[in-house]
């Protein structure tokens, strides 16, 4: 092959590898964003943050008289599954026992609230630090996960708020 063949493949993988990199950014770009909208940043819907600020226990453990979820059950509901799939993309081990959904909705006692608070806010963060270290292969194939993890959370926290403006405990 002349001199000339060689450099249009080279030309040719060059604009390939450059075109995967910003795929792969962009991947990286889009999750870290549905991460962060999810838990700090106010943009088309209420961040867990902020849905959660300022709310006592009595607030969290108050249910409807149609057996909805409290607000301390959707939390511990989202911490839950946030912590297995984190542990899950980490390599970790998860738990062996079938995991029954309905129990993932649990009550913390009053002393469990705040620590249950800070248990999310801290598996968020680890979520977005994990993105952001992560290598483009891993998030390429865990992508569709969290997008979909981000899209379970925005839609409990969206339960959260109309349960607070339903209550009259939304500013």
């Amino acid at each position: 092959m002349s001199i000339k063949g060689w450099g249009v493949i080279f030309l040719i993988g060059s604009a390939i590898s450059c075109s995967q990199k910003q795929n792969n950014k962009d991947i990286k770009d889009l999750v870290m964003t549905q991460l962060h909208n999810t838990h700090t940043n106010q943009e088309w819907f209420v961040p867990t943050n902020i849905a959660l600020e300022g709310l006592t226990y009595e607030q969290a453990i108050w249910k409807d008289s149609i057996a909805n979820h409290s607000i301390a059950e959707l939390v511990s509901h989202i911490t839950f599954w946030s912590e297995m799939n984190l542990r899950s993309f980490k390599n970790l081990k998860t738990t062996e026992q079938e995991i029954i959904n309905d129990e993932t909705f649990r009550t913390p006692s009053e002393k469990e609230w705040l620590q249950t608070l800070k248990r999310l806010d801290s598996i968020q963060r680890k979520w977005e630090t994990s993105v952001k270290e992560s290598n483009d292969i891993k998030l390429k194939d865990w992508s569709d996960e969290i997008v979909n993890m981000s899209a379970h959370t925005s839609y409990h926290t969206g339960q959260i708020v109309f349960i607070r403006k339903q209550n009259g405990w939304w500013k």
